[in-house]
């Protein structure tokens, strides 16, 4: 009888490698929509504060561009360009903040 040498053994797939990786990758694709969902959120969020605290009269520079910016994230996220629509998102938040601000600063000088 011969034996039986198991040292050069057949290359076997690497499945669970290979999996992994598939994985990551479905999982990658789809952050893109998290992303955008978690942002514009936030910046839908800022923008309501913003409106509540007059920043339509006191700024409307900042209100307005931050309203814009928001439309057009959802815009970009219907085509599923969630790259453009995380940053449009992020621009509008940023903008609403600023609105937030420069609201709060018209209510403490008419208050004053």
């Amino acid at each position: 009888m011969r034996s039986v040498n198991h040292s050069h053994r057949p290359t076997q797939p690497r499945r669970p490698v290979t999996l992994a990786l598939l994985i990551g990758l479905l999982a990658i694709a789809g952050c893109g929509n998290t992303l955008y969902s978690i942002q514009a959120n936030s910046a839908s969020g800022k923008l309501e504060e913003a409106r509540e605290l007059g920043a339509e009269q006191s700024a409307p520079y900042q209100y307005f561009y931050a309203k814009e910016h928001l439309k057009k994230a959802q815009t970009e996220a219907a085509e599923a360009d969630y790259s453009d629509a995380v940053d449009l998102a992020q621009a509008s938040e940023e903008s609403a903040v600023e609105a937030i601000r420069l609201a709060r600063e018209a209510r403490r000088g008419a208050a004053q």
